[in-house]
């Protein structure tokens, strides 16, 4: 190849390069439901905003990535720790799902109603669960206090009964 084929070549990798590189990061153009907005404008890392049975005011407790060019979201609860749990969140037409990994299964969740501020999920399959036996996640409701604030609440089932119910008050961490 001469020195203006290379060139040329160069030049239509970088032209090529530059909006892929943008799409990244341009979370705005992704499509999906407007609930999925709200968890795409959670990224960044969010602290405990009281005590609970769990955590101490100002404890980190989970980090939000949007990644996938804006059409998936991944929480990190508890990150760094023995009890980090992950959750991928994203749309499915005009739905928005989830799928939680922790106890060695991973339950499945879609939203079944969501308002301005409150979108709320119910078990929706997975994998490696017996819904009727094994323990899993069951259901998860957020309340979108302000573009800093949220609360959270996951119901855990074992043998189809209620066995834990984790409520979390976050607050977006700054500086």
């Amino acid at each position: 190849m001469n020195a203006r084929n290379t060139l040329i070549l160069l030049g239509l990798l970088a032209a090529l390069a530059v909006p892929a590189a943008a799409g990244d990061h341009d979370h705005a153009t992704a499509a999906g439901p407007p609930a999925f907005d709200r968890f795409r404008a959670l990224a960044g890392e969010w602290i405990a905003a009281e005590d609970s049975e769990m955590v101490k005011k100002g404890d980190l407790v989970a980090r939000y990535e949007v990644t996938s060019g804006g059409t998936a979201v991944i929480e990190t609860v508890f990150p760094g720790t023995p009890h980090e749990m992950v959750t991928v969140y994203h749309a499915d037409g005009e739905d928005v799902v989830l799928t939680h990994y922790c106890l060695g299964n991973q339950p499945r969740m879609r939203a079944r109603g969501s308002s301005a501020e409150r979108v709320e999920f119910a078990f929706d399959g997975g994998a490696n669960i017996d819904p009727a036996t094994s323990r899993h996640m069951h259901s998860a409701s957020f309340r979108f206090l302000g573009p800093d604030r949220f609360e959270s609440e996951w119901t855990e089932l074992e043998g189809g009964e209620p066995v834990l119910v984790v409520k979390s008050r976050l607050a977006r961490k700054t500086g």
